[in-house]
């Protein structure tokens, strides 16, 4: 008699340990159908357990991808074995909502998942056990971090007058397109720019007006230019452009649009207008060309030579 009491006590004192656990908790039979289902699923469902006894988890948990959970469910009962589901592979199995505040940036749960077979007295898979963990803290912190570095990242190589990639970045990029033609003589053009008499901008109408005279430079490049190709700002009031897939005749036709975009533009800074030019070179990347500094050099020569010859003018290295 004092037995059977110990095991009816030792029995609820485990269901009361299911019940109040900070995980969810299913049993699901072979049909999958619930056996078990715990306060914490209650909780974050809102289907008290009574409601789900021998019912269908898809009936009631339409949003459960079917196909995978039951490749998931089948290894557990057929192999005796355990199975997982990580956030990063599914961000969530049962479409909780998020009502933790620390984590309230995220309207779902994020929740890993563990399934375990339940073994009968015969050895065979009748059940198996399903546990949710709520991983919404790790999960948003992991992305929060991520963010931040990506905005570090970009930090780091962005010019942060003109937005624009800084020296050190397009010139890594530079060197990688050199070394990608090497391989695969891909078409690629390099446009250096500055700005036409930019120290006498910045003595007549000073340093602010300079600056904002850059701005606009590199906002009008931007435009001018495709999403694939890299612009950044080589220093002072001297720009960059590398055109994937465009020859010579291509990066002087980009060139010449953006020189007359330019020149047609007025800048009102402090109720004064400032107009000016901009002079260019270009060189298309060859198998005779032996570097990546080569390549810039070029350019750099072509762009001393519009200056020679009058300004306002772009100038192609033969």
């Amino acid at each position: 008699m004092n037995n059977s009491i110990e095991q009816l006590r030792e029995f609820h004192w485990m269901m009361d340990m299911l019940q109040n656990i900070d995980v969810g908790l299913v049993v699901l039979n072979e049909d999958n159908e619930i056996q078990l289902w715990n306060s914490f699923m209650e909780n974050h469902s809102g289907v008290i357990a009574n409601d789900t006894r021998n019912r269908n988890i898809f009936e009631l948990f339409p949003e459960i991808d079917q196909k995978w959970f039951q490749h998931k469910v089948e290894s557990v009962f057929q192999l005796k074995i355990r199975a997982f589901s990580i956030w990063e592979q599914r961000p969530y199995i049962f479409k909780f909502k998020n009502y933790r505040p620390i984590t309230g940036i995220a309207e779902l749960m994020y929740q890993n998942i563990s399934i375990f077979p339940i073994l009968s007295t015969t050895g065979e898979v009748d059940n198996i056990c399903i546990i949710v963990y709520d991983v919404t803290d790790v999960a948003t912190n992991r992305s929060a971090l991520k963010t931040a570095n990506l905005q570090l990242e970009k930090l780091s190589r962005t010019d942060k007058l003109t937005n624009l990639n800084n020296r050190g970045y397009w010139q890594e990029c530079q060197e990688f397109e050199f070394k990608k033609f090497s391989r695969y003589q891909q078409t690629i053009s390099l446009v250096i720019f500055d700005i036409d008499h930019f120290k006498q901008v910045n003595d007549t109408y000073g340093h602010q007006a300079g600056d904002e005279v850059i701005r606009e430079c590199a906002k009008t490049l931007v435009e001018c230019a495709r999403e694939q190709d890299i612009c950044g700002r080589y220093g002072g009031e001297e720009f960059v452009a590398l055109l994937s897939e465009t020859d010579i005749d291509g990066a002087f036709k980009f060139s010449e649009r953006l020189r007359e975009k330019l020149e047609k533009l007025t800048i009102v800074y402090d109720g004064l207008e400032i107009n000016f030019t901009v002079s260019l070179g270009i060189c298309q990347l060859t198998t005779d060309i032996a570097s990546a500094k080569d390549w810039l050099e070029n350019s750099d020569k072509a762009l001393y030579r519009s200056k020679e010859n009058g300004r306002n003018k772009t100038t192609r290295h033969e």
